[in-house]
């Protein structure tokens, strides 16, 4: 499929005139229209809106190189994504970003065959089918009961006797779902789901940001379940979740690729120590000036991580397992709070999930991704993680897997963003987790809204004569 690559709006004009950006009041122009500071994928969503509305962009990235947290990693010969594997499919936003780059027939749907919950030491049932983010739109359905039990049930069906405006005021996701449903529905399934997708409990989730439209919903429908359903049946036909043949980090290569068409100015090893509204200073002592400023970095790249945050530790193992041709757990198994003898938060299958995966691996090799929060595996050797991911990978899909069967082990660790409270009023636009919350659909709708609303006001500043055509 032939990409959508239109010239850029005023790009050729620039080029032949740079003198032209300069102020109709003498000041010496400034070194870009825009600097995004920043090179994961909300910085170059960002980069790409604003280059093709007509501005002149300088990206500016601290290591070596771009994407972030989306990222490839060759493990046996097999290229898997070591950051996010799928997007969600609600409102188009990355499909079509993804057309628009040329990738369009390359998204896939995951297999039909679905994710299991380990709910405690010995019991393992597979996810409700009938539900949203874990909130079931069936109470009283027999997958609902098998896993938060009759009592948990009956007290989640109180929700359709509730008024609707019980809990409609609620922020996170979790308060809401505990007021209408009760908490052993927000601990067995909400939680579950919320930490292995998000690697957030829904406690710490703002309601609006994750499930736009679910409080609304509930104000309309008078009951959780009700809104729930009514969501579903609104959403398009076809999986939540959707992936891209060799892997979503494709976003990041294509990326790079138009925004070096487009004559973005590119700096890796960039560092950045310093950011207001009219410029940056780089770790090198130099600034650059620019008419606005976007900062897709959740800080300056020179700080330390947030040490509330902690790490998320990604354990990839590539095995070969004629058990689990079968995939027993379907595409994955997420861990409940009730299991204690798994460490890992969540397993993905992902040659069971992933049909583009499991005909490059072949028979009977299998692509395992579990998911752990850094504090839980905090100083252990790779060595001791690989036996760990091991031990729980055997426990998690209900087959005995021992080390011979491990023909290759990777480790990736990355810290999850977290979506601030409110954004300082300083000049600055921000983009990416700061900005958006968690999701890459998510992230990269706040970014492209931010750079077209910036394109929009350096139009009406050239049409008002502030800036020079």
């Amino acid at each position: 499929m032939r990409a959508d690559v239109p010239e850029p709006e005023g790009r050729k004009a620039e080029a032949s005139e740079p003198e032209a950006t300069a102020e109709r009041d003498g000041d010496a122009a400034p070194d870009a229209d825009c600097i995004v500071v920043g090179g994961g994928i909300a910085g170059l969503v960002a980069a790409r809106e604003l280059v093709l509305g007509g501005c002149s962009v300088i990206l500016l990235e601290a290591s070596s190189r771009l994407g972030g947290k989306l990222m490839p990693h060759t493990a046996n010969g097999l290229t898997v994504d070591a950051g996010a594997e799928s997007f969600a499919t609600r409102r188009g936003t990355v499909a079509d970003l993804a057309e628009r780059l040329g990738l369009g027939d390359d998204v896939e749907l995951p297999q039909s065959s679905g994710a299991w919950l380990q709910v405690d030491d010995a019991t393992a049932a597979p996810l409700p089918v009938a539900g949203m983010l874990g909130i079931p739109s069936v109470p009283l359905a027999a997958d609902v009961i098998a896993i938060v039990g009759l009592g948990g049930a009956l007290r989640a069906q109180l929700d359709a006797l509730l008024p609707g405006f019980v809990g409609a005021k609620e922020r996170t996701l979790g308060s809401l779902v505990r007021r209408r449903m009760g908490s052993r529905v927000v601990e067995r399934l909400v939680a579950p789901v919320t930490m292995g997708v998000h690697s957030r409990h829904p406690d710490s989730l703002d309601v609006d940001v994750i499930a736009p439209g679910l409080r609304a919903g509930l104000k309309a429908e008078e009951s959780l379940a009700a809104a729930v359903r009514a969501m579903r049946a609104a959403a398009p036909a076809g999986s939540a979740v959707a992936g891209i043949r060799g892997g979503v980090s494709r976003l990041v290569t294509t990326l790079e690729a138009a925004l070096a068409r487009f004559g973005v100015d590119v700096r890796l090893d960039s560092p950045v120590t310093a950011v207001d509204a009219a410029g940056v200073a780089l770790a090198d002592g130099t600034r650059l000036s620019a008419r606005a400023v976007v900062l897709a970095a959740p800080q300056p790249q020179t700080a330390e991580p947030d040490a509330a945050q902690p790490p998320i530790v990604l354990a990839i193992l590539v095995v070969r397992s004629a058990q689990l041709d079968a995939a027993p757990r379907g595409s994955g198994v997420l861990v409940g709070g009730a299991d204690s003898r798994a460490t890992a938060k969540a397993l993905t299958h992902a040659t069971a999930k992933w049909a583009w995966l499991a005909e490059q691996a072949g028979p009977h090799r299998h692509v395992l991704r579990l998911s752990y929060d850094g504090a839980r595996v905090e100083g252990a050797s790779d060595e001791e993680l690989r036996l760990l991911a091991l031990r729980d990978a055997s426990h998690l899909l209900g087959v005995s897997l021992s080390d011979p069967d491990v023909l290759d082990f990777a480790r990736v660790t990355w810290v999850a963003g977290t979506k601030a409270p409110e954004l300082p009023e300083d000049g600055i636009t921000r983009v990416g987790e700061t900005a958006a919350g968690t999701g890459l659909a998510a992230v990269v709708a706040q970014a492209q809204n931010a750079a077209r609303r910036l394109v929009q006001d350096f139009n009406s500043r050239r049409d008002e004569g502030m800036i020079e055509q």
